[in-house]
């Protein structure tokens, strides 16, 4: 058990909290649990979590602006359990860097699959930078850089990129996508897709009606089309 990924929990609902510790632990995960920001982050401090758990609704700071400090700044996933089911919410807290978004009430069991499915991601080769065009993506602190000027990623979207840069020029299905990201088939896998791969090409500055590097293949997925460098 000492070497089962460590999955933190914040929460202030106590049932919440508890609700899923005892899930998780039954799945063999370690856990710690908190219901507030400021005891969460400085526990991050001294320890390293495989997954965070983060309810929106917090009574000490905006849940968002704590998943997108994560996304950045930790090596976590980032999973989203929220009461707030609209699809906007959906679409920021993914826009911001989370790996998944659950809405309650939700099924235990689905949480842990989900868990499990972000922790499925296979490793990545040793090469941390890639070159494509004038742009460098720089895996070992998330940034993409041009002309000296970084442009930061988050995790999430950092795992996309790769995807693409590992396989230029061939099509990328959402099946291989799902294969090879460890994510759950449905809607919320598809959204989230498609939110990582719109805030690509906002950074890279491509043109959403007609991309030069991402490009979308209707109906069987995407095509990265420049030529990749990797060191």
């Amino acid at each position: 058990m000492t070497d089962a990924p460590l999955v933190t929990i914040l929460d202030d609902e106590p049932a919440i909290r508890d609700i899923l510790t005892e899930a998780l632990q039954d799945a063999g995960y370690r856990t710690r649990a908190f219901s507030r920001a400021t005891e969460f982050e400085a526990a991050l401090r001294s320890v390293t979590p495989a997954v965070c758990l983060v309810d929106l609704s917090l009574p000490d700071r905006d849940g968002l602006t704590l998943v997108h400090r994560l996304a950045l700044e930790q090596g976590a996933k980032v999973i989203i359990i929220s009461g707030r089911a609209q699809v906007q919410d959906r679409v920021t807290g993914l826009e911001l860097g989370a790996d998944d978004y659950v809405t309650k009430p939700f099924d235990p069991a689905e949480v842990v699959a989900r868990v499990r499915a972000r922790l499925r991601t296979p490793p990545r080769p040793a090469q941390t930078s890639a070159r494509f065009g004038d742009w460098t993506a720089h895996f070992d602190h998330f940034a993409l850089e041009k002309d000296g000027t970084e442009t930061p990623f988050s995790q999430a979207e950092g795992e996309v990129l790769r995807l693409f840069l590992e396989s230029p020029k061939r099509l990328i299905t959402r099946a291989h996508m799902q294969e090879a990201l460890g994510g759950t088939a449905g809607d919320s896998f598809d959204r989230a897709m498609d939110v990582r791969i719109s805030r690509l090409r906002t950074k890279l500055g491509e043109d959403p009606k007609n991309p030069r590097l991402i490009k979308t293949i209707y109906g069987a997925g995407y095509i990265f089309l420049g030529d990749v460098t990797w060191s």
